[in-house]
């Protein structure tokens, strides 16, 4: 499962305003008639409850919206560019990227269908219409366009789930997840079976809930040790942590305490 990506969103220009006069049979002079350019489009996240991986920006790490038009005669203004609507995970947090680090929590898509503009497109220029005054009534003059903001952010995934379980590697979380849910995790009798985080929905009558089970973790996983601290941002938004242990073990209390080191 990926759970973090760098994409680049690149928003649209503004269109350009333009100089244009009014000049028709019965309106010699007309005055000033420049239209205004169009806005550029926006690039907008969308928390999507059908997702729960960001692998698709593996393969498409790119998103244009697109440019404003310019404006006409006649006070006609520019098209609006289209803007693009990119779905990911509820639980993605979006994180402004520079020189390889995070720079900036900017976004946290933790509602289904919460929006959010990571890239916005620049203003349109006014067209010559705009500048006319009590003592300048033909101006010659028109805005370019804005440019669209350009960014590179990063996505970083954290699962939302109602429980999480959480335990020592081959304690048996995968075991409990196919016993529950509809989710079949690989299941095994050597430890780090589960490589990555599962998801599984259990069903009780009209009600269900979510749980997901996170990999083993071992004692120093924070620092890296095993598996690492990797899946360990996964287990700070459930609503209820489930220890599983295997009870046949020799120290099922220093087991115990050895995870909640671990995550705290």
């Amino acid at each position: 499962m990926l759970d973090s990506a760098v994409i680049e969103v690149r928003a649209g220009n503004g269109g350009s305003g333009i100089v244009a006069f009014i000049r028709e049979a019965l309106l010699p002079r007309g005055g000033p008639g420049g239209g205004d350019g169009g806005h550029g489009g926006d690039v907008v996240l969308i928390a999507d409850p059908a997702l729960n991986t960001l692998t698709k920006f593996h393969w498409q790490p790119h998103f244009i919206a697109r440019n404003g038009t310019r404006g006409d005669g006649h006070h006609r203004n520019g098209a609006n560019g289209d803007s693009v609507e990119v779905t990911v995970p509820v639980g993605t947090e979006v994180w402004i990227w520079e020189d390889g680090a995070d720079k900036e929590l900017i976004g946290d898509l933790n509602q289904p269908g919460q929006r959010m503009i990571v890239a916005e497109g620049g203003r349109g220029g006014w067209g010559n219409a705009h500048f006319v005054s009590a003592t300048h009534q033909e101006p010659l003059l028109a805005e370019a366009g804005e440019f669209g903001e350009i960014r590179k952010v990063r996505l970083n995934l954290k699962l939302l789930a109602d429980v999480g379980l959480i335990g020592m590697p081959n304690a048996g979380k995968s075991s409990i997840l196919t016993a529950i849910s509809a989710a079949r995790p690989k299941v095994a009798d050597y430890p780090f079976t589960t490589l990555e985080p599962v998801l599984g929905v259990v069903e009780h009558g009209p009600q269900a809930f979510v749980v997901v089970d996170i990999p083993g973790l071992i004692d120093g996983a924070h620092k890296g040790v095993g598996l690492g601290d990797e899946f360990l941002k996964h287990v700070q938004r459930t609503r209820v942590l489930v220890h599983v242990v295997d009870g046949s073990e020799d120290d099922v209390p220093g087991r115990i305490k050895t995870i909640n080191d671990e995550i705290r």
